[in-house]
């Protein structure tokens, strides 16, 4: 399986990391070793100073694709979850400014955890979604799929273009604004319309 990540997918987050608004998806992947096993912590890697979470609502891929119509996009995923996209800001700031590969900041092993998935027929419009990042109880990031510049439906189509979709690859469709920094001894947990679907310690 693949793990396939849409970057700059709010405009609010574009802006607050100084990043232009994209005319199109910006696609980046992780490998498999980035999901972390169920009910591990996520150990802070030594090669960094400042990790920052990143909330995303996930879909798990579940018929496989190639060219998928926007149209049909909704027929290939039936679950849906929160996932953090951990990143070494400090490494992607150093690789930014040098034109280079983000896959060391991005990349990492652990660096994808994702929560349980529920079934998207718990949702009665999917382009209006609410999810909620707290750290330590408090509110951090408040997301909402109506303000995805791209929408899920679009990013399925899109990312297909190029990547062949298989069942079990997932999709990190993009965060929202108020991205920050962890802490060892940090508690994250996250939130679909108010249900617990996902919860972290940072050791």
């Amino acid at each position: 399986m693949k793990i396939v990540c849409i970057g700059r997918n709010y405009a609010a987050h574009a802006k607050e990391l100084n990043n232009p608004v994209p005319k199109e998806p910006v696609i980046f992947l992780k490998p498999d070793t980035a999901l972390l096993p169920k009910r591990m912590p996520f150990f802070y890697p030594s090669f960094s100073n400042d990790v920052h979470y990143e909330a995303e609502l996930v879909i798990k891929i579940d018929r496989v694709g190639k060219n998928i119509s926007e149209k049909f996009a909704h027929k290939y995923y039936s679950e849906i979850s929160v996932g953090v996209d951990f990143t070494a800001r400090d490494l992607q700031e150093k690789y930014k400014e040098k034109g280079l590969p983000w896959e060391r900041a991005k990349a990492f092993d652990g660096s994808a955890p994702v929560g349980k998935f529920v079934s998207k027929l718990n949702y009665a419009d999917l382009s209006n979604l609410n999810f909620v990042l707290s750290v330590n109880g408090e509110q951090r990031q408040v997301g909402n799929t109506s303000d995805m510049l791209f929408s899920i439906d679009a990013i399925i189509a899109y990312v297909s273009q190029f990547f062949t979709l298989k069942i079990g690859d997932l999709i990190f469709t993009g965060t929202p604004e108020g991205v920050g920094p962890i802490a060892i001894g940090d508690y994250l947990e996250a939130t679909i319309e108010g249900e617990k679907v996902f919860e972290l310690k940072i050791k």
